[in-house]
């Protein structure tokens, strides 16, 4: 089993500020660095550090080839990334010194990736394999079409939520992993009401899909029609919170792929995000698979408990193999 990841590449340019810049202001960085990021690059090298077999699909300009080099040594299979010359796509992103960042996105050659490529890619996508998606390419509505016609399992992390993002046809999703803020964009419950109100919402509006919830410092969990699965954080010191989601994304991912039951997955996927914000950068920061099982072995491991009726271990949904959308009994 395969995942190609339909995802962006971009150059990050972060700066290290004592806190965020205000509208009409002007503050001086404590320093400057440059790194390499994008939603679709971190998750292949978090899906190819954890094991899996990732193809990525993506577009570089001219300053570009680093980022191919990257994702070549992580480990995940670069045919079908293009040069289409121009800038490559680019992040600027703020760090303060909580650890916290905020985050500009230039698309550049995101924003040209083709429908021809798209459908080279997918032309080797079969049944059983999976596709995975962010928000931040051009032409993610045709891929999510497309994988689907091919009887690809399609999973979708709705980043950044914006209103081409809501606009697409999300009834083709079989797997969503979001944070709460895109869960309270796609359902209309408010982040107040808690994670429990905002998986309801989520299970209700999207019939039979399966749903992955990042809560930060509050963990995760994970719904189907059939179960609901918390998993504590891992508590570490916190350096820079860039590429986190996407680590345990490519993390969570990879363990199921590899046949882990669900609760296994959170847990690693979470050990995985911990050690990734103790260091700086995005990609750089997402850790090696040994690393992970070593911390695993060595420290307290996450907890993990099913919540809800229906949860029973042997439950289809509580096994963590990756399906299409079922439809709730």
């Amino acid at each position: 089993m395969k995942i190609l990841n339909i995802g962006s590449l971009n150059i990050d340019r972060v700066y290290r500020v004592e806190r965020f810049v205000r509208p009409g202001e002007t503050i001086k960085a404590r320093s400057y660095a440059e790194s390499y990021g994008g939603k679709g690059l971190n998750q292949s090298v978090s899906l190819a550090r954890a094991g899996a077999d990732v193809w990525h699909v993506g577009a570089v300009g001219d300053d570009g080839q680093a980022l191919v080099s990257l994702l070549k040594g992580a480990g995940a299979d670069c045919r079908f990334v293009e040069c289409v010359g121009g800038p490559t796509g680019h992040a600027v992103i703020q760090v303060d010194d909580t650890g916290q960042n905020d985050i500009i996105i230039c698309g550049g050659s995101n924003d040209e990736l083709s429908r021809e490529l798209i459908d080279r890619a997918l032309a080797e996508v079969g049944a059983g394999d999976a596709v995975l998606l962010q928000n931040e390419t051009s032409n993610v509505g045709y891929a999510m079409r497309v994988a689907k016609e091919r009887g690809a399992v399609v999973i979708f992390n709705p980043s950044p939520i914006n209103e081409s993002a809501l606009a697409l046809d999300l009834d083709l999703v079989d797997l969503f992993i979001v944070n709460e803020h895109e869960a309270s964009a796609l359902t209309g419950v408010n982040v107040n009401e808690g994670a429990f109100s905002l998986i309801e919402a989520l299970r209700s509006r999207f019939d039979g899909a399966r749903i992955v919830l990042t809560l930060g410092s509050a963990g995760s969990c994970y719904a189907d029609c059939e179960c609901t699965v918390r998993c504590d954080a891992v508590c570490v010191e916190t350096v820079d919170t860039t590429g986190a989601g996407d680590t345990f994304c490519g993390y969570f991912l990879a363990s199921l792929m590899h046949g882990a039951e669900v609760a296994e997955s959170l847990a690693r996927a979470s050990a995985a995000s911990a050690l990734s914000v103790m260091r700086e950068g995005a990609a750089q920061s997402i850790p090696a698979v040994e690393e992970v099982m070593e911390f695993l072995e060595n420290e307290e491991a996450p907890m993990t408990r099913q919540l809800g009726e229906g949860e029973g271990a042997d439950s289809e949904g509580g096994t963590g193999r990756l399906t299409k959308k079922r439809t709730a009994r």
